[in-house]
């Protein structure tokens, strides 16, 4: 589908384009799913984390041993009607839950998410864009992996970005709300990304994410363990003792731009939280193809 698209599209960012200060920035790498990028493109981007689980994962004043990792494996996609406009499939992919201990290894695909994102504004005078969207989580992944649950999930987001000259800040924050409050858990979710551009090889970035939990639901990954805490971007657990708490992360990474429209990213990002849940840290690495 992406490259049938990609034979009438009629806006290509930095490509046949005047020079605009967007050139020199550069996509979020961690948190794939919820800290969309403002700008409008169409592209192609497989995505891979290697997310490690806590040797102790603690709840409600009690811990089960864990440890292990979960791996995912997606691609999305994204389309640009014009130069407002984007469709994009942000949620996708294959997931292997492997904890050393406790619920055993699952493997299986995850849900879908797809949506539209739209500049309200894109000044290049004062080099800022904002952008806000909608996407919608349909419950078609396998119940293995703790997908497939719930009666859908929306997500209304809006995303900014401002540059100085190399250095760049980008901001996004939204508000999952699940069809079915009583199952799974309503959450606020913000991101922030400083980088600078110091050339087209290396652009170092800081990022921070955070989850705000508003509900509890009445669905555990565990039965019978009241989980005060939820699962971050990946699941929408359900947790029957998380709501009020916060979860964050905080990291870094780079960013390497190979060729004018492909770009490669890795990031490293570790819960920073007591307890921290089941984020003990996560390596995300992306390949961005833009056509």
């Amino acid at each position: 589908m992406a490259l049938a698209l990609a034979a009438t599209t009629s806006y290509v960012y930095g490509a046949d384009t005047a020079p605009t200060w967007l050139d020199n920035t550069i996509s979020p790498v961690s948190n794939p799913i919820f800290f969309e990028d403002p700008k409008i493109t169409s592209e192609v981007r497989p995505v891979y984390m290697y997310h490690s689980l806590p040797d102790t994962f603690y709840f409600n004043g009690g811990h089960v041993p864990l440890g292990g990792k979960v791996q995912v494996m997606a691609v999305q996609l994204r389309y640009a009607v014009n130069d407002r406009l984007a469709i994009i499939a942000t949620k996708d992919g294959y997931i292997e839950f492997q904890p050393s201990q406790t619920l055993g290894h699952k493997y299986g695909w995850g849900d879908l998410a797809a949506g539209l994102k739209y500049a309200v504004i894109n000044d290049t005078d004062k080099d800022l864009i904002v952008s806000p969207g909608l996407t919608i989580t349909i419950p078609t992944g396998s119940t293995e992996v703790y997908m497939g649950h719930g009666s859908g999930e929306w997500n209304a987001f809006v995303s900014a970005e401002k540059g100085f000259g190399n250095l760049h800040f980008t901001a996004n924050a939204g508000l999952r709300l699940p069809n079915n409050l009583a199952e799974q858990s309503a959450q606020i979710h913000y991101s922030a990304q400083v980088d600078y551009y110091l050339c087209q090889y290396l652009i170092p970035f800081f990022a921070a994410n955070g989850y705000t939990v508003l509900n509890n639901g009445h669905r555990n990954i565990v039965e019978g363990v009241p989980l005060n805490t939820e699962l971050y971007d990946l699941i929408n657990s359900g947790s029957t003792g998380a709501a009020g708490t916060t979860q964050f992360t905080v990291g870094g990474g780079i960013r390497s731009r190979l060729a004018k429209n492909v770009d490669v990213g890795v990031a490293y990002e570790a819960g920073i939280v007591d307890p921290v849940g089941i984020f003990d840290s996560r390596v995300t690495a992306d390949v961005i193809w833009r056509f």
